[in-house]
């Protein structure tokens, strides 16, 4: 008995499916298929597995790219096929030949040609966790940041307060980041603390590249009491980025939802 079924026959019609997947970024190079190295690309093993599936080759379209070691619990992809298939067919043929890898397809969604994963998004959802305790981190290693002195949070608080809104982000901007401008606006930044978990929800259009990283670590300086929460005017407004504070390490980032 076949497993997977497809619905009617090949036609000249595309049908285009959109995923909502989740992943642990710690083995992989990132989401982005790259060229002569030894990790693999999250966009290489889902394609991968879509091919073993229908036996038809795609390109992944993403809602935004993720680095390496950088997780996601609701990160969006579309791509086309020739084929029709049941959305519960192809969810479970998916995970099928996901076995083993560090990624699940929890959604799966047949689509109208007019969506697109990247240019259909109105907003952006990230997040970040540190641990903020001395002992070494075992069941959350490699899933958030662990800071071992003791953080001002209603520091950090007042100085996330300065970066809402729109604003020239190029202190907190990598150098390789490829946006045609250090302009967005941010819509969001919520601090909460949870015992010995401090997160950091990020909300915008679009992000720079690193900025979600640069900002918190920027933020833990205000935490340590090296920064005043108002020097961070001054920062943002020295458009340097030698001025902000260390880029946090990519296990503590979540690409956490799109909004369409």
């Amino acid at each position: 008995m076949k497993l997977f079924t497809s619905l009617g026959m090949k036609n000249s019609l595309k049908m285009r499916y959109k995923l909502t997947i989740e992943y642990d970024g710690s083995k992989y190079c990132g989401l982005q298929r790259q060229p002569c190295i030894t990790q693999k690309g999250i966009e290489e093993v889902l394609e991968k597995a879509i091919f073993s599936l229908t036996q038809e080759e795609v390109k992944i379209i993403y809602s935004g790219r993720t680095d390496s070691g950088v997780h996601a619990l609701g990160q969006v992809v579309h791509f086309d096929l020739k084929k029709k298939f049941l959305d519960y067919a192809m969810l479970a043929g998916l995970n099928n030949y996901l076995r083993g890898e560090d990624i699940s397809v929890r959604i799966c969604e047949l689509v109208d040609e007019n969506f697109h994963a990247r240019f259909s998004s109105k907003k952006r959802h990230y997040r970040y966790r540190i641990i903020n305790r001395y002992s070494p981190l075992i069941l959350e290693r490699n899933r958030a940041w662990q800071v071992a002195r003791n953080l001002d949070v209603e520091a950090m608080k007042n100085a996330a307060k300065f970066l809402v809104g729109q604003h020239d982000f190029t202190s907190f901007r990598d150098s390789q980041c490829q946006s045609s401008s250090p302009i967005k606006t941010l819509d969001r930044i919520e601090i909460t603390q949870n015992g010995e978990e401090i997160t950091f929800d990020f909300s915008a259009k679009s992000f720079l590249h690193h900025m979600v990283r640069n900002i918190v670590g920027t933020l833990v300086y205000v935490g340590h009491g090296k920064i005043a929460a108002e020097e961070m005017k001054l920062i943002l407004a020295a458009k340097d980025r030698t001025k902000s504070g260390l880029n946090a390490p990519a296990c503590g980032l979540y690409f956490v939802s799109v909004d369409y």
